[in-house]
């Protein structure tokens, strides 16, 4: 699994140059890992380790639901449920700190097998992303993309100094910023022409870009 996460070409995520590039890289190692999960890698014993201890949060449970593999899901869940009863339900043990069931607890409601997953195949990702903004093709690449979502952009320009000089730094922030401004401005007015289309004056009018603009400006504000 490792390998394959390893061997996404970010050219292939950059091409089709239609929405939030972030966003495709993290949809694509999503899609990945859920499949991974819900097939054969169910029945290996040391993800079943890791599935029973982390579990999963609600994105990742919906998206698992839609995989219509719910003898896979049940026993993923039969055995966490279990983990859980052992972990924050059991008889507090003679040596156990006072405050270990609470940690569990916490552990428990915050974890997720398909984001820990995720996020150790974007922090691989992002260092060959920033690799090669180095190079000219791909920094052309990177401009020509539609735009980049609110969460996407505030996450590249955070992780961009670990890997940058000063003088790419500064144009890569650039770049970033003109991605996200730019949309932010069209996306506005779309929503202004949404809105706008309620008045009775605008009866009959063209909507123009403005039918799909509500789910657009949910996406970019929250890259869902």
């Amino acid at each position: 699994m490792r390998e394959s996460i390893l061997t996404i070409p970010i050219s292939e995520i950059f091409e089709p140059k239609c929405g939030c590039p972030i966003c495709r890289m993290r949809d694509t190692l999503e899609n990945r890992t859920v499949e991974y999960i819900m097939g054969a890698a169910m029945m290996e014993p040391d993800v079943r380790i890791e599935t029973n201890k982390l579990g999963f949060c609600k994105t990742h449970f919906d998206q698992m639901m839609k995989q219509k593999n719910r003898l896979s899901l049940g026993l993923m869940l039969q055995t966490h449920l279990e983990e859980v009863q052992k972990t924050v339900f059991s008889k507090k043990r003679l040596f156990e700190a006072k405050n270990a069931k609470t940690k569990k607890l916490s552990e428990v409601n915050s974890s997720c097998f398909v984001c820990e997953k995720i996020n150790w195949g974007m922090e691989r990702l992002f260092k060959t992303l920033f690799e090669l903004y180095s190079s000219k093709d791909f920094k052309n690449l990177f401009r020509e993309q539609e735009m980049l979502c609110l969460v996407h952009y505030e996450l590249l320009c955070a992780k961009a100094p670990e890997f940058l000089q000063k003088d790419e730094l500064e144009s890569f922030i650039s770049d970033c910023r003109e991605l996200a401004s730019k949309y932010l401005s069209s996306l506005y007015e779309d929503v202004s022409k949404f809105c706008s289309m309620y008045d009775y004056r605008n009866n009959g009018a063209d909507w123009g870009n403005s039918k799909d603009s509500i789910e657009r400006a949910i996406k970019f504000l929250t890259s869902r």
